[in-house]
C-alpha cells in the first residue's frame, strides 16, 4: 500500500458519501477535504482536478456480479430483488451514473463514458444470464429488463414506494417467460 492510499480511501470515502447524499454539483472539492480531514492542497495532490475525483467516484461504485449457484433466470430475478432490498433502507438517492450524468450535463464527458461503460456491461451480464437460461433473442430480452431497472430506479425516487422493484420483477418474469427462459416458479 503507498503512502497515499490511506488518504486516497479518506478522500473517496468522503466523496462518495457527500457526491451521492448531496449531490456532486453542490459539493465542492472543500467540501470533501473537509469531510476527509485534509487540506484541499493534499486533496489536489491526490487527485488533479474535481473531474479526476468525480471519475474515480464513479469507478469505485462499479461493483462487479457475485457468483452465484442460482439457475441463470433466477439470476436475472434476484436482481430486482437486490433493488427492493436497497429501497427498503430508505436513503436510495437513485443510480449515481444517471445522476452524474443529468448533473453535469455536457460537461461530463468522462462520467458519461463511465457510466455507459458500466450500464453496457450490466445489460451484457444480463444478456449472458438470458442465453442460459434459454431465453430466445436475448441481447433484446436483457435491454427489456434493463429497461425495467431503470423504470424501477426513477419511480423509486418519484414514489418512494420500494414495491415498484417487485411489481418490475414481475414484469420481468412475464417477458422471461415469453421469450422462453427456463424460470423457476
Amino acid at each position: 500500500m503507498t503512502e497515499r492510499a490511506p488518504m486516497a480511501e479518506r478522500i473517496m470515502e468522503a466523496a462518495d458519501r457527500l457526491f451521492y447524499q448531496k449531490g456532486i454539483r453542490a459539493v465542492g472539492v472543500d467540501a470533501v477535504a473537509a469531510e476527509a480531514g485534509i487540506s484541499k492542497r493534499s486533496l489536489y495532490d491526490t487527485f488533479p482536478s474535481k473531474d479526476a475525483l468525480v471519475a474515480a467516484y464513479l469507478r469505485q461504485r462499479i461493483q462487479p456480479f457475485p457468483a452465484s449457484d442460482l439457475p441463470p433466470a433466477s439470476q436475472v430475478l434476484a436482481l430486482f430483488d437486490q433493488l427492493f432490498m436497497r429501497f427498503a433502507i430508505g436513503d436510495f438517492r437513485g443510480c449515481p451514473f444517471v445522476n452524474a450524468v443529468t448533473e453535469l450535463a455536457e460537461d461530463c464527458d468522462a462520467a458519461r463514458a463511465i457510466a455507459l461503460d458500466y450500464k453496457n456491461e450490466r445489460r451484457r451480464h444480463i444478456a449472458g444470464l438470458l442465453t442460459q437460461a434459454g431465453a430466445s433473442n436475448p441481447d433484446t430480452l436483457a435491454s427489456q429488463v434493463t429497461l425495467l431497472i431503470e423504470g424501477a430506479i426513477a419511480s423509486m425516487q418519484v414514489r418512494q414506494d420500494p414495491t415498484v422493484a417487485t411489481q418490475a420483477r414481475e414484469a420481468a418474469t412475464v417477458l422471461m417467460r415469453a421469450a422462453g427462459a427456463t424460470v423457476s416458479p
